[in-house]
């Protein structure tokens, strides 16, 4: 048996908990803030509740392994919604398409504006599959890619499968329409990613949500932050909030524990689910880092940042569906003005998620609880936040009202605001990135920070900022890749046993 420190509860440390516990450890989370979830926190306010992170589910078949890793069924602990359409996404033009993993509707959808689109969309779907049986199949997603021999044999197999050609360009090689060119590209910005030079490997995306489908968690997403936890401490797990972590201390090279408010806590192991670039500038001494000195954290790429307003409102939107779009008439430019000149645009596109168009408990009956949130540049941009999100937010609110969403502002009960300066402040995000480090090529699989850690033994990283990346589906398959480096280091093996609940220590 191993004592383990895992720092941050976001859905990649809370997955390798129940993952390492459920082996038979002992494993202790010490979490920041006063709640558990990591960006997937939870606001209620007057009736209203709001995932204040990610809003959707692609692939159960993950979150399915993690309870069976426990010998415990998904099923007794969440309760999941599937949803049709997937998403609705308006275009600037006032067209609009309702995506859904239905073959035969979605190409009479396409049809209406390409007929080449509509004959394109099996092919593009099998193609795509390839990358998937890649990535999820063979499980090059949850396998650490921490040797250079590794990347070595993997990339022959991505460029017969045009894996690593930029997203955008992918789609835009199988479809004519703009509508459709942005339908089968915009997944990397739910990653935090440019879909101009986000590598294709994310255009398996669209495959996995037809293949799984995309689903809600009854109570929001936060029910499967609980039901993890829930899990965890069953199995004898301890967390401990209110707990934020000032170094992890390492002597000989080897990391031996975590300090808090200048007290020691001794480890075997330590794993980091927090930003992977604080992680290593704040809570580990430039002594101990030949790999990640602070000169080569300033040169990875940090995502873009969000803008988000979280809206209760006293009347329902019956256009708007669970998952909304609604787009600016420009695409590259308006990435570009946000990733690449790290200036806010005047024009925005945003996602919607309103959770009431599918679970009435999320707010007072007759009411809607939704979430607005827009692409904005981190926090190298030199907007002033707190001088200007009002400001922001009063654009939002007459750009929705003019769009169609008539009395939003008279029907208003609750709206709370999130900027890039509150990513910074509240989850400790280098320059207020919403997603930690851009999924660039060249910060993808063995580019990006290793799983284990390359400049301490002992020491593991676990979330977006590893591999293989962002998202949900992504920070849960860390999660396994993780624990492949913990079991080749330190013996942690694998078991269905439940085993007895340890004994708790308190800070």
């Amino acid at each position: 048996m191993k004592h383990i420190a895992i720092i941050g509860s976001g859905f990649g440390g809370l997955s390798l908990a129940v993952r390492l516990q459920a082996a038979g450890h002992r494993v202790r989370i010490f979490e920041k803030r006063e709640k558990i979830g990591g960006r997937a926190y939870q606001l209620t306010d007057a009736g209203y509740t709001f995932d204040m992170g990610p809003s959707l589910v692609t692939a159960p078949s993950i979150i399915r392994s993690i309870f069976e890793s426990a010998n415990r069924k998904m099923e007794d602990y969440i309760d999941l919604v599937p949803l049709d359409p997937f998403y609705r996404i308006f275009f600037h033009d006032g067209s609009h398409m309702d995506y859904s993993g239905d073959s035969q509707r979605m190409k009479e959808q396409l049809a209406r504006f390409s007929e080449k689109d509509a004959a394109a969309y099996d092919d593009f779907m099998r193609d795509m599959k390839g990358i998937y049986d890649a990535v999820i199949t063979d499980g090059l997603g949850k396998q650490p890619f921490d040797t250079i021999g590794k990347m070595a044999r993997f990339v022959p197999r991505a460029v017969r499968l045009n894996a690593l050609k930029p997203v955008a360009y992918m789609a835009k090689s199988y479809f004519e329409d703009f509508r459709s060119h942005f339908m089968f590209s915009f997944h990397p910005l739910f990653i935090g990613g440019h879909p101009f030079r986000a590598p294709s490997i994310y255009a398996m995306i669209p495959y996995l949500e037809k293949k799984e489908g995309v689903w809600f968690a009854k109570g929001g997403m936060y029910a499967i932050v609980k039901a993890l936890a829930s899990l965890f401490e069953e199995l004898g797990g301890e967390i401990t909030t209110s707990a934020e972590v000032d170094r992890i201390t390492v002597e000989g090279g080897r990391a031996t524990g975590i300090q808090i408010d200048g007290t020691h806590f001794p480890f075997d192991a330590v794993v980091s689910n927090g930003d992977v670039t604080q992680t290593y500038r704040r809570l580990v001494a430039p002594e101990h880092r030949s790999k990640w000195t602070n000169r080569k954290l300033d040169a990875q790429k940090q995502t873009m940042s969000c803008f988000l307003m979280y809206i209760g409102t006293r009347k329902k939107f019956p256009a708007l569906a669970h998952h909304t779009l609604i787009l600016a008439e420009r695409y590259k430019g308006l990435i570009d003005e946000i990733f690449a000149h790290k200036k806010l645009p005047d024009d925005f596109s945003m996602y919607l998620h309103v959770p009431t168009a599918t679970d009435d408990s999320m707010a007072p009956e007759g009411c809607e609880s939704m979430y607005v949130l827009i692409p904005v540049p981190n926090l190298k941009a030199s907007t002033d936040w707190e001088q200007e999100k009002e400001a922001y937010a009063d654009k939002v609110l007459d750009f929705l009202e003019q769009w169609g969403m008539e009395g939003l502002r008279d029907s208003m009960e609750v709206c709370h605001l999130f900027t890039p300066e509150d990513f910074k402040t509240e989850l400790n995000a280098t320059d207020g990135n919403a997603f930690a480090l851009e999924p660039k090529l060249t910060q993808t699989a063995w580019f990006r920070p290793h799983n284990r850690s390359e400049d301490v033994e002992r020491l593991y990283i676990v979330g977006a900022g590893t591999h293989p990346g962002a998202g949900v589906p992504g920070v849960m398959l860390s999660a396994e890749a993780t624990l492949s480096c913990m079991v080749e280091d330190l013996g942690v093996g694998a078991t269905t046993d439940h085993p007895e609940p340890q004994e708790k220590v308190t800070v």
